[in-house]
Formats: structure tokens, C-alpha cells, sequence
């Protein structure tokens, strides 16, 4: 029976475990540098910094939701899903429906302003899954990113800007 839950200390293994799965499946495996014990810094500390619940058959995690606290400045708090996966042998069988309905409770009831998040444009089955909810797809913003090399050239050469 698929039981739905918060995520604790004890599940960041299987739970990165997932996250690599997916970062294959989105022909980036080499982009993972996260680890478990900066997860569980991150998540389980006094002030954590995302979210997490997993979907679990016979104590087995076959599924993720990860979301953090965005601000907008035009709307204020907005829950941002980072990602939801579920593993490849159990996808089809309603349990990213049952993680997302579990973000959406929680984003009502912590009364966020709404949910956002992101999807690669050519992974079709998430796209339909996403469009099962009304979602607006929103052409006009483009993503922007510095990565972490990019953050400490800019700190020793500010000056050059």
C-alpha cells in the first residue's frame, strides 16, 4: 500500500539515490554534487532549507517531493517544487498524483500564494502530468543561473563589473 510521508534523516540515501535516477533520465547525471550529509544539513537543521516527503511502498521509498519557500515580490511567499520523481519502474501508477496533491494540501494549508515550478520543454510525459492540473505554462521568463564557480569569480573580481 502506497503510504505518503515526510521525509526524515534516515531516508536521504534512497533519497538521492532517486535524485540521480532522475538527473539520468535528464542526461545530466554528471550535475549532481549534492550529498547526503549536506541534505541532511540542509533540510534537518533549525532552520531548513526545503521541504521533503516521500512516497514509500513496504518501507520502500519509490518516490520524492522536494520544495523550498520562494518570496515573490509581487505576490510574497510562493511554494516552489524543486522536483518530484518517482522511480521509473513505479511511474504510472498515480504516485506523483499522490505527491503532488500532498504539496498542493500543504502549500493551502501554510497559505503560500501559490506553487510554481519548472519542466524541462521536451519531457513530454511531465508535461502532460502537469497539464492534468490546470497548470499555466508560462512562455515569457527565461532561466537564468550563476553556478558556484561563476559566484566566486564574481566575489574576487567585483571590481571588473
Amino acid at each position: 500500500m502506497l503510504k505518503i510521508r515526510r521525509g526524515e534523516r534516515q531516508d536521504l540515501p534512497e533519497v538521492l539515490s532517486l535524485i540521480q535516477e532522475l538527473a539520468l533520465y535528464e542526461k545530466a547525471p554528471h550535475e549532481v554534487t549534492n550529498t547526503v550529509e549536506a541534505m541532511e544539513r540542509d533540510g534537518f537543521g533549525h532552520h531548513p532549507k526545503y521541504f521533503l516527503w516521500v512516497a514509500e511502498i513496504d518501507e520502500k521509498i519509490i518516490g520524492i517531493a522536494i520544495c523550498y519557500i520562494r518570496y515573490s515580490t509581487w505576490k510574497g511567499p510562493m511554494l516552489y517544487l524543486e522536483d518530484i520523481v518517482v522511480t521509473e519502474k513505479e511511474r504510472g501508477k498515480k504516485v506523483g498524483h499522490q505527491l503532488m496533491s500532498t504539496v498542493i494540501q500543504f502549500a493551502k494549508e501554510e497559505e503560500y500564494n501559490g506553487l510554481i515550478w519548472q519542466v524541462l520543454d521536451w519531457n513530454e510525459p511531465a508535461i502532460r502530468f502537469y497539464k492534468k492540473y490546470d497548470a499555466h505554462f508560462d512562455g515569457e521568463w527565461f532561466n537564468v543561473k550563476l553556478n558556484k564557480e561563476q559566484l566566486q569569480q564574481f566575489q574576487s573580481q567585483n571590481a571588473s563589473i
